[in-house]
């Protein structure tokens, strides 16, 4: 089945609201694939994927009575991604700290994409201020400035193996900074 072009997302959206399986389906056929492809190019398990998408869709039209949705696309893709992250997070295999917006953050053709990438960069800015004095320079020398361990180690005259060690702690806390941040974000979007 083919999905039905001349119904708007807004006119979906509001029946759903209403209770109808035929919006339901078409959001369904309209939106499965991409959402699809957005949890297997992150988790690259196809089961695990079909089922962060099954997610998705039972979470829809359970609360779709509750649900204010601005912008339906957004609005689906913020749930698999965040579907995704809460996969990461419970088997602590964030993605490495070099690419976060690749992996957390929306694409450039959603409609809160630019907010939400300054959101996540403040709240990176933020962490990185209430690191100690030495860490937070060994993270911005790495991260910001591309140096690499041995040439961070030379210009702060300290071992390697501690720079090792503090980029370490720095992605360990970042990491659950960033967690609780999204978490704060979701929920926030979506009262």
């Amino acid at each position: 089945m083919q999905p039905n072009v001349n119904i708007t997302d807004y006119e979906l959206k509001t029946m759903l609201m209403h209770g109808s399986e035929v919006a339901f389906d078409e959001i369904y056929q309209r939106y499965w694939k991409k959402l699809f492809n957005e949890a297997h190019k992150r988790l690259n398990d196809l089961g695990l994927s079909e089922e962060v998408v099954h997610d998705v869709f039972i979470d829809l039209w359970s609360k779709r009575e509750t649900k204010e949705i601005g912008n339906l696309d957004a609005y689906l893709i913020t749930a698999v991604r965040y579907q995704v992250f809460a996969i990461y997070n419970k088997r602590k295999t964030l993605p490495f700290f070099e690419e976060p917006l690749d992996h957390m953050a929306f694409s450039t053709d959603e409609a809160d994409s630019e907010c939400f990438q300054k959101e996540l960069i403040e709240g990176i800015k933020f962490w990185l201020e209430t690191q100690p004095e030495k860490r937070r320079e060994i993270f911005r020398l790495r991260y910001l400035e591309d140096m690499s361990t041995k040439e961070i180690a030379e210009t702060l005259s300290i071992s390697q193996k501690t720079v090792q060690n503090q980029l370490n702690l720095s992605q360990e806390s970042l990491r659950d900074s960033v967690s609780k941040f999204m978490l704060l974000i979701f929920m926030l979007s979506n009262q």
